[in-house]
């Protein structure tokens, strides 16, 4: 079998040097996982925050109003 040569073609080539496929790879690797885990924190935040204003429109915390008697 013949042996697998690496050549200058691997990566990505950028005026004078070139970037390896593996940094990309880790680069990009990396970029998704902290996608992700923002998303997850951001749901969680947006949660907290609608609990928060639920609770803020309960019935129990808003004064009792009187209404004027209907005469007829």
């Amino acid at each position: 079998m013949p042996s697998p040569s690496r050549t200058t073609d691997d990566g990505l080539n950028v005026m004078f040097f070139s970037i390896p496929q593996s940094i990309l790879l880790q680069t990009g690797s990396a970029a998704v996982l902290m996608a992700l885990l923002g998303g997850k924190a951001a749901t969680g935040i947006m949660q907290a925050i609608g609990e928060a204003s639920e609770e803020m429109f309960r019935g129990d915390r808003l004064p009792i109003l009187k209404f004027p008697v209907e005469t007829q």
